[in-house]
């Protein structure tokens, strides 16, 4: 079992939506986004580089920035996941959707 998996979450999803695309691929049974949220929630950022991780540890920090999270499910899908800065949203999107 993966250590983000067994991780409490770090902060607080708000309202989580997710775009079309998304929700197309959960509504076809395609895609379960749910082991991805629990990974964002519990600060495992997913491909980002260390840059990106280090921006997303100071605003989990400070609270003033967004959290922002990518993950590559497999060599065709890639999901990600921004939390809004006062963490009253969370939403799951494609690239493509941004």
């Amino acid at each position: 079992m993966a250590l983000a998996m067994l991780s409490q979450p770090r902060f607080q999803a708000g309202h989580v939506v997710m775009t079309m695309g998304v929700n197309d691929l959960v509504q076809r049974g395609a895609f379960n986004p749910g082991p991805y949220l629990r990974r964002h929630l519990s600060g495992d950022w997913g491909d980002l580089c260390d840059d990106d991780r280090h921006q997303n540890d100071a605003a989990l920090k400070s609270g003033e920035d967004r959290l922002f999270s990518s993950y590559r499910v497999t060599n065709d899908l890639k999901l990600w996941i921004i939390t809004e800065w006062d963490r009253s949203v969370t939403t799951l999107l494609l690239p493509e959707e941004y």
